[in-house]
């Protein structure tokens, strides 16, 4: 059985000297330039479609390519590094040993694994009580419940598990929405310090983002935050990978002032992730509401900032996409911007979802995602774009010189 595949497309641009593969744009990337609007840029695009593929650092891979490969495993990373990402993530969160992994949450195991279906399943924080009617209702697999050896024992799997089921099989069975079931082979699980080693001999830039514990920290007894900002500077310092070639990642501004200070040669490109948006406070139209404020950011060493994509993008009185007044803010204190995530919600048709939340008016169709791509390049100038499949990315960047 073959899912609908529902993927659309978004880009950056910092420029970098990348190897070309001999792969060409796919089918999808063609049908959805043939159904924007006529115009300018679907003609530039339409010039360009039958391009090589070449690797360009406008593009980021968001968890490799989760779209079709399960997420953070070796086989899709290799997959977003041959559409072209010039940047890979490996989220980063640690084992019960303190080794780190990648893994985009501390307790997804039993989604994003097949745990359940081992004998980890009983050292699980919640493993699934089988005896009760609702054996899955409170599961919670973490990276900490177990060693960096029993991880590498366990195989991904698109990141869905189906609460409501009885049995382990009928959890796993479970089919993902917007995802592909046409990888069906093997997806092996990674360290930190082994993507690393995979994206320097991919030629890829990387981006590990510093997943917040879902343990109580210190762990096991001294193992503080500041200690784990540490271990992830260090697999790149042993690595011998060069500062500017990491974007170092986190949602906690603590971790970010902490590279800046300690390792100010990874600190110089380190990006905070603004997640304000949660904050009921904080008004995506108020700057007042912002704290900090786009000058304190910039003022305390901050040189990029990773919103949501919504939140850099507005619309006219005529539905033309613009860039937000937060966007603008930004750039006017000389911050970097990058965004996410282009192919992570539904379809563009139906209004695409949380991530276009602010440009619905702008957007009726699957096509549009290069209309969104375009707007965040050319009005946002966003320095980069984190998508679920990269090579929509890949190709808007190659044609438009990024």
């Amino acid at each position: 059985m073959i899912t609908r595949i529902v993927i659309t497309g978004l880009v950056t641009a910092l420029f970098w000297s990348a190897p070309t593969f001999s792969k060409l744009p796919s089918e999808r990337s063609k049908s959805l330039i043939a159904g924007l609007a006529e115009g300018e840029l679907k003609n530039k695009l339409a010039s360009c479609v039958s391009n090589e593929l070449t690797a360009s650092v406008f593009s980021i891979a968001h968890r490799g390519a989760p779209v079709e490969y399960p997420e953070h495993t070796r086989e899709g990373y290799v997959a977003a590094a041959e559409m072209g990402a010039g940047i890979i993530e490996c989220d980063v969160t640690f084992t019960k040993d303190r080794e780190l992994v990648c893994r985009h949450s501390q307790c997804d195991l039993h989604t994003t694994t097949n745990i359940l279906a081992t004998p980890l399943a009983e050292k699980c924080s919640s493993p699934p009580d089988l005896t009760s009617s609702a054996p899955f209702k409170n599961v919670k697999c973490c990276t900490s419940d177990i060693t960096l050896q029993e991880f590498k024992t366990l195989q991904g799997k698109m990141d869905v598990g189906n609460k409501d089921a009885k049995t382990v099989e009928e959890y796993l069975a479970t089919v993902p929405r917007f995802k592909s079931e046409l990888y069906s082979g093997p997806a092996t699980l990674m360290s930190h310090a082994e993507s690393v080693e995979l994206f320097q001999s991919l030629g890829v830039k990387m981006t590990p983002e510093l997943k917040a514990p879902q343990v109580t920290m210190p762990f096991a007894g001294d193992y503080t935050q500041q200690a784990y900002a540490q271990a992830l500077v260090k697999d790149y310092v042993a690595a011998g990978v060069e500062a500017k070639d990491v974007f170092l990642q986190s949602f906690n501004l603590e971790d970010v002032s902490y590279w800046i200070d300690k390792h100010p040669e990874f600190g110089r490109q380190a990006v905070w992730l603004d997640g304000r948006y949660r904050d009921k406070k904080f008004k995506i139209g108020k700057p007042k509401s912002w704290s900090p404020s786009m000058q304190e950011l910039a003022g305390s060493g901050v040189n990029y900032l990773a919103p949501p994509l919504w939140m850099l993008l507005s619309t006219d009185s005529n539905n033309q996409l613009i860039a937000s007044s937060y966007a603008t803010a930004a750039t006017q204190a000389g911050l970097n911007l990058i965004a996410w995530t282009l192919e992570r919600s539904g379809p563009l048709s139906g209004g695409g979802g949380w991530y276009y939340q602010t440009v619905k008016p702008a957007i009726d169709s699957d096509s549009d995602v290069f209309e969104v791509l375009d707007a965040l390049a050319m009005k946002v100038k966003i320095k980069g774009v984190f998508s679920d499949w990269p090579e929509s990315t890949t190709v808007y960047a190659n044609c438009m010189g990024l």
